[in-house]
């Protein structure tokens, strides 16, 4: 397991931009934090690894963000369970071929790839965070 400590928003960015160096078509990624913890900074780094350009913000309302089929961001906070997430059709994305970033992932365990990649994000003050890959 890898750690990184970020002392700032910026740094958090930088080391999604790296970590996408190491993803490809069809990986999921689950990221574990808590609230403001900084998962959709560690997106923004990632999609920027990955050359989107849009805007990524959290897609909390909307439950998942497709980003030209290389880059799916889910926010599965509001969901209850992985049934839901099929209901959806949220799940058929895991199988496609671009990175599958998913925030709040324990919410839909059960309908989550064996093999899915881990990020942890946890806040150490204001602005630091230790990230465990």
């Amino acid at each position: 397991m890898a750690v990184f400590l970020s002392e700032s928003p910026l740094d958090t960015e930088r080391f999604g931009r790296e970590y996408a160096k190491t993803l490809r078509g069809g990986d999921v990624v689950i990221i574990k934090g808590e609230m403001g913890s900084g998962k959709t900074v560690f997106c923004k780094g990632v999609a920027k690894g990955l050359g989107v350009d849009d805007e990524i913000l959290s897609p909390t309302y909307a439950y998942m963000n497709d980003y030209g089929g290389k880059l799916y961001h889910f926010d599965c906070y509001r969901l209850s369970n992985g049934e839901q997430a099929e209901a959806l059709g949220l799940t058929d994305y895991f199988y496609a071929d671009g990175v599958c970033l998913v925030e709040w992932a324990e919410n839909i365990a059960s309908v989550l790839p064996e093999n899915c990649k881990k990020v942890e994000i946890i806040k150490t003050g204001d602005k630091r965070r230790i990230i465990y890959e």
